[in-house]
């Protein structure tokens, strides 16, 4: 069994063109979220061709394949699919082909690395139990994971623990980071509907000024997080729009705001949903308008499991070594849809260092690009957890 880590290694490193090639097909051809049609069918053209029998149709455009190996559990892997709306600003050849679409988070290469490592086991199995593969669509804003929970993931393969990866630009390259407990924040969103009377921009007395009224609860808000939230936990409260108006001289009858919140546990979004409803109600009383809050709690912590955690840094170090592999990363505020799926199954989420990232080479910048040099890496990884896990999984039944 550890021969099969151990040759990982070098077959990546040995097919890593190829890697990149497919690597490269993917980046040209982004799909948003739930409209993954041409790369679900990519993903399962490449895994019937290497055997497997392929479910489709979990979240719309998932794609889950199995393999098994010697009776025992199961565990799932899985890799997110969609892209961003972004126009890339790239001038390589690789370019998306998509105006306004953009592979700008490395769900390519995250792909790619999963492809790899189930052609790698479909031809050297001999794993103590079975493992699912899962390319879930709709990571972005859209909650793909909790989509396919509900269309039956769990129920159709019931993993008894699953894992997930991320490439991180500016953690350095190679290095694997993972932390017990909560590793990415929940994330929120809200909007704020204002309506009062419009007026004569001249003559403001005769109206109620819904811009005023936005602009002063878009700054009471930031007193939330600063005089509310216990300076121990973590909270963010952004206001990212203001929409109201269409002249210079009228003062308009409507206003909106929205933005989003990211926290680390429900105490804590259930006191910031509390302070925006009493925040919205004092204005709405002070200026004489209406004042509407819709907030949407979207996706939860991502916060990783004792035991799963141990898994995955046994695992990362057969393919890097102890000194590069990071057990007590700060969380971030950033906000990762894999957490659905921790909430329901033990596991564990990790970041896979992509280097420096410089000017534009953070996640969801127009001019991303993932970093091939973690192919071979993050592939080596996914066999190294297939084996790790179902031993561990195994062990964890047989207690």
């Amino acid at each position: 069994m550890s021969d099969l880590v151990d040759k990982a290694k070098s077959h990546f490193a040995a097919c890593h063109e190829e890697l990149v090639e497919w690597r490269l097909h993917l980046h040209r051809r982004p799909e948003l979220a739930f409209n993954e049609v041409w790369t679900a069918d990519f993903i399962a053209e490449k895994l019937t061709g290497f055997g497997y029998d392929v479910v489709r149709g979990l979240g719309k455009t998932g794609v889950v394949a199995t393999l098994k190996g010697g009776e025992g559990p199961m565990i799932g892997l899985r890799a997110d699919i969609d892209a961003l709306a972004a126009n890339e600003k790239n001038a390589f050849a690789h370019r998306s082909e998509h105006e306004g679409l953009m592979h700008a988070c490395g769900h390519d290469g995250h792909i790619t690395m999963l492809l790899a490592a189930a052609r790698y086991l479909a031809g050297n199995n001999g794993l103590p139990g079975t493992v699912a593969f899962i390319f879930q669509p709709a990571e972005e804003n859209e909650g793909g994971a909790g989509a396919m929970i509900r269309d039956g993931l769990f129920d159709r393969f019931p993993v008894a623990a699953v894992y997930g990866m991320h490439n991180w630009p500016g953690l350095e390259e190679g290095v694997f980071a993972t932390r017990v407990g909560p590793q990415m924040a929940a994330f929120d969103v809200f909007e704020i509907a204002l309506r009062g009377q419009g007026a004569h921009a001249a003559m403001p007395h005769l109206g109620t000024d819904v811009i005023v009224a936005a602009s002063t609860l878009a700054q009471q808000i930031q007193t939330i997080v600063a005089r509310s939230v216990n300076p121990l936990e973590g909270a963010v409260v952004s206001v990212t729009q203001i929409h109201s108006g269409d002249a210079f001289n009228v003062l308009p009858a409507d206003a909106v705001l929205r933005g989003c919140i990211r926290h680390f546990s429900s105490a804590v979004q259930d006191l910031i949903e509390a302070r925006m409803h009493a925040l919205c109600d004092g204005v709405a009383a002070g200026f004489g308008i209406a004042v509407g809050l819709d907030y949407q709690r979207r996706y939860p912590v991502t916060s990783n499991s004792a035991a799963e955690t141990a898994v995955a840094l046994k695992a990362a170090k057969r393919i890097v070594g102890a000194d590069r592999v990071r057990s007590d990363v700060t969380p971030s505020m950033g906000s990762e849809d894999f957490g659905f799926m921790l909430q329901v199954k033990p596991g564990c989420y990790v970041w896979l260092g992509a280097g420096d990232a410089g000017p534009g080479g953070n996640l969801h910048s127009p001019t991303y690009d993932f970093n091939d040099g973690l192919l071979a890496i993050g592939a080596a990884y996914w066999v190294s957890v297939a084996r790790e896990g179902l031993m561990a999984a195994r062990r964890s039944v047989s207690s």
